[in-house]
């Protein structure tokens, strides 16, 4: 018969130093063997700090999973810096490389939401631009890497067709509707010019 969930919490230790604690105490499970039992597995990864997923069951035992080192903790050793940007997008605090960003990626595959490691690279990359850490080699290659030869023909295709829909579907011109594919956003900006001049709606 399974034994009966009582809590599941996760806590962060630093490697193979596991106390007692207020934590601990509230799942109810024998601490001392827990911290036994961490610190022997962890010691092997000294000097990081280890997330565990503790289960605590109704009888007071206890199974646990440890987790990798959490991507802040990682980019922010790797960048040598202690913290984060305040103002991320406006001010960086630290470099890191496309090499380091690889490895943390390579790292974290296991517990990060992404299929594959070109994936992982960019939750990695996402975290570190969202701390204030610039990434380096990788906003050339992101933004002016040109599409494969077969997804720039289907798009062009795919945009052809919308176009040539919207040409023979519009009303006519002065009703605010763009006949060139224009993105939303280029209407919103037509609108903000006509509510400053509510007057020009009616020439």
């Amino acid at each position: 018969m399974a034994k009966k969930i009582k809590r599941i919490a996760k806590i962060q230790f630093n490697a193979g130093q596991a106390k007692p604690g207020a934590e601990l105490a509230s799942l109810g499970i024998n601490m001392p063997q827990f911290c036994v039992e961490f610190n022997d597995k962890t010691k092997e990864r000294m000097g990081d700090i280890v997330p565990v997923i503790i289960t605590a069951y109704e009888d007071k035992s206890f199974s646990f999973v440890l987790k990798t080192t959490p991507a802040s903790i990682l980019i922010k050793k790797a960048a040598g810096v202690k913290k984060g940007s305040s103002l991320p997008g406006r001010e960086n605090v630290g470099k890191i490389s496309k090499k380091q960003i690889t490895e943390i990626a390579e790292y974290k595959l296991v517990d990060l939401n992404a299929n594959d490691i070109k994936a992982a690279i960019k939750v990695i990359e996402g975290t570190a631009r969202n701390m204030g850490i610039e990434v380096e080699g990788f906003e050339h290659e992101l933004i002016e890497a040109p599409l494969p030869s077969e997804e720039k023909a289907m798009a062009e295709a795919a945009y052809q067709a919308a176009l040539e829909e919207a040409q023979t579907t519009a009303a006519p011109a002065d009703d605010g509707i763009n006949l060139d594919g224009t993105e939303k956003e280029d209407e919103e900006e037509g609108k903000e010019e006509n509510n400053d001049n509510p007057e020009g709606n009616k020439e």
